[in-house]
């Protein structure tokens, strides 16, 4: 699988301390310490705003490189601290199972369709290698390009390109920046937990 690194610059510049004068000033006049302002943690609307929005963004979604072979991926600046993916999709190639942990999250289609099957139930956090799905749990839907959706915590789904001879595109974002990944197996209404995935195996 191949990759690529944003352009996106994630840090302004800030002046070197030796390029700047300090003023002479009394104690009394002294400026106060500046206050760290916190970031609002985004919610889940927000989240799929900043996936519609940048998925109208035709210039970034032309700089994506695409591979015949494998999904590609930029990572982008996410609101509020959240972690935020471009990524292309080859015909034929999906994620298989997987869940987000405690993280929310919304993607939104900006080239091609992808499909989405997805599991109306929350697992176990912990404790358990295979489980058996009860009856009305499956939900799927198709996502041409411009739409989306959000999900809350827990969410486990499987996302792929069912084309077979076009490539798509999507913007993901997460929020907290996802802790964990758990992947399964899954054959008939048996799912299996196969194994668990920190952020370093996919950055």
């Amino acid at each position: 699988m191949s990759s690529a690194h944003s352009a996106v610059p994630t840090a302004g510049s800030v002046p070197s301390p030796s390029s700047t004068t300090a003023p002479t000033s009394s104690p009394s006049s002294a400026a106060a310490p500046a206050t760290a302002v916190a970031t609002a943690a985004p919610t889940v609307a927000e989240l799929l705003e900043f996936v519609r929005r940048t998925a109208r963004d035709e210039a970034l979604i032309a700089s994506l490189p695409l591979d015949p072979e494998g999904r590609t991926w930029i990572r982008l600046d996410g609101p509020g601290g959240s972690e935020a993916w471009l990524i292309g999709w080859p015909p034929g190639t999906g994620t298989g199972w997987h869940d987000h942990a405690d993280s929310i999250g919304a993607f939104t289609t900006a080239a091609g369709a992808l499909e989405e099957h997805s599991l109306a139930v929350r697992l176990p956090t912990d404790g358990w290698k295979t489980l058996e799905l009860t009856d009305g749990v499956d939900r799927s839907r198709e996502l041409a390009t411009g739409q989306g959706r959000a999900f809350g915590q827990n969410h486990v789904h499987e996302v792929l390109n069912a084309s077979e001879d076009a490539h798509a595109i999507s913007v993901h974002a997460y929020y907290p920046p996802l802790p964990r990944i758990r992947r399964f197996s899954r054959t008939g209404a048996v799912l299996r937990l196969e194994q668990t995935e920190s952020p370093e195996d996919w950055q």
